[in-house]
């Protein structure tokens, strides 16, 4: 058996023991798996917050990276299948990558995203990983739309600054959250990659509730050589669509 067989094996058998967890012993008994090597996964697992320790119990139960996993993927396995025609036809219409987010608590999840064959530049949007919400397109949507408690709290903070242009100040970023409620849109200007920009707009569900975002990225001299408005346009109309709501 492979190290990633037995770590899924461990996996396994604390999930399906629900909020009690499992003891070392227990976990030994029901994977089978060596003592010794149970025990190194079992560090690596807590390590990386994959799962958690509690020493009085001495149970193991699943730990924080794995419920921000679990919940990227739950929130949005359902908004993707609706949503990728849209995503689809978003790339298609523009050219440009194109991606959909959603939030998870004070951070974003990729959750999709379609890529032209001749896109040259790399982008660090692979499906399942994380991005913040302060700098990036999708990000200030999600936020713009999230409780209030998630805004102050986020903007509390000390801000990492990833390019000259994020926003790191709180007030700021709560009057350009302001600016994308009302505009309907959100624009990252080079805030967390240099040389690219991202237009995005948010996807609501059938409550009226924000469900996610979608985006498109592209070099920021589009905006010098010719301006974003075809890329605005197309991101906000996509997003209506993907929202159920007509297009107007």
């Amino acid at each position: 058996m492979s190290a990633v067989s037995k770590t899924f094996g461990i996996l396994e058998a604390v999930i399906n023991a629900g909020n009690r967890g499992l003891s070392f012993t227990d976990i030994v008994a029901r994977t089978g798996i060596p003592k010794a090597s149970a025990h190194r996964l079992l560090r690596e697992l807590v390590d990386l917050a994959v799962l958690s320790f509690d020493a009085t119990t001495r149970h193991y139960r699943g730990g924080m990276t794995l419920a921000r996993l679990g919940a990227g993927i739950s929130v949005g396995y359902d908004l993707r299948s609706i949503a990728r025609p849209y995503l689809v036809a978003l790339q298609k219409a523009t050219g440009h990558v194109a991606t959909l987010g959603v939030r998870n608590d004070d951070e974003g999840i990729y959750v999709d995203k379609i890529e032209p064959d001749d896109f040259r530049i790399r982008l660090h949007s692979e499906v399942g990983k994380p991005f913040p919400l302060h700098c990036t397109g999708m990000g200030k949507v999600l936020l713009a739309h999230a409780p209030m408690e998630n805004v102050r709290r986020l903007s509390k903070r000390q801000l990492p600054a990833f390019t000259r242009h994020t926003i790191t100040d709180g007030k700021a970023l709560r009057a350009e959250l302001e600016r994308v409620r009302e505009n309907g849109y959100a624009v990252d200007r080079e805030e967390i990659t240099r040389g690219l920009m991202c237009v995005a707009a948010p996807i609501f569900d059938a409550s009226g509730e924000i469900a996610g975002a979608i985006s498109c990225t592209f070099p920021s001299y589009l905006n010098a050589d010719r301006g974003i408005d075809s890329e605005l346009a197309a991101v906000v109309r996509h997003a209506k669509l993907a929202s159920g709501l007509p297009d107007s």
